[in-house]
């Protein structure tokens, strides 16, 4: 026969279960969101998701730390315009939650189309390695950490090689120089990961 005790320890867990189950959508949400609003440009709303310490590192550009200036750092990117894609969709998620449920950490996969009818446009694959914060109820992106894998032009093909990453924003130093020294295919990187097994 089950106990009081029993019960009330199942009940715990089965909350506890709930709880990761809705934090892994709002993490998920949350993640996705950021790659729908980049696609269109709206780097405030973009901003907005980031945590008020926050930071955002992308292609070895260095580390910009702060709601602002990833706000700022964000506003430095093309206009969203005509005749502009950008699409960044956000797959492959992993996602892992500390024992009390208010930080969490995420890898990512995203599938990059970007380009500007009659001038170019290329094809690109990065890997995320984020960090989560739960802030004023909110999940927020505590560290946001995109890793190139490869750029290549999209008539090239990745077969021939790909474009050199762009190791600076024009007028916007970095707070922090970038996590570690990489460069993307044809050279082979791996980006770190933040769990060994799940």
């Amino acid at each position: 026969m089950t106990t009081t005790k029993e019960l009330a320890e199942r009940i715990d867990r089965l909350e506890a279960q709930a709880r990761k189950a809705a934090d892994w959508v709002d993490i998920a949400n949350l993640q996705a969101a950021y790659g729908y609003y980049v696609d269109k440009g709206m780097w405030d709303k973009a901003a907005d998701l980031f945590a008020r310490d926050g930071t955002l590192e992308i292609a070895g550009r260095g580390v910009y730390v702060g709601q602002d200036r990833v706000r700022q750092y964000l506003h430095e990117l093309p206009r969203y315009e005509d005749g502009a894609i950008f699409n960044h969709m956000q797959l492959q998620p992993v996602i892992h939650f500390d024992d009390d449920g208010s930080r969490a950490k995420a890898r990512w996969r995203t599938l990059i189309m970007i380009g500007w009818i009659g001038k170019e446009g290329r094809w690109g694959e990065a890997t995320y390695e984020n960090a989560y914060v739960r802030e004023g109820g909110k999940w927020r992106i505590a560290s946001l950490h995109g890793i190139i894998n490869f750029y290549c032009e999209y008539d090239e093909g990745w077969h021939r090689g790909g474009v050199p990453l762009l190791r600076s924003t024009k007028g916007l130093e970095p707070d922090l120089p970038q996590s570690f020294e990489y460069e993307a295919h044809p050279k082979a990187v791996i980006a770190p990961f933040h769990y060994d097994e799940v």
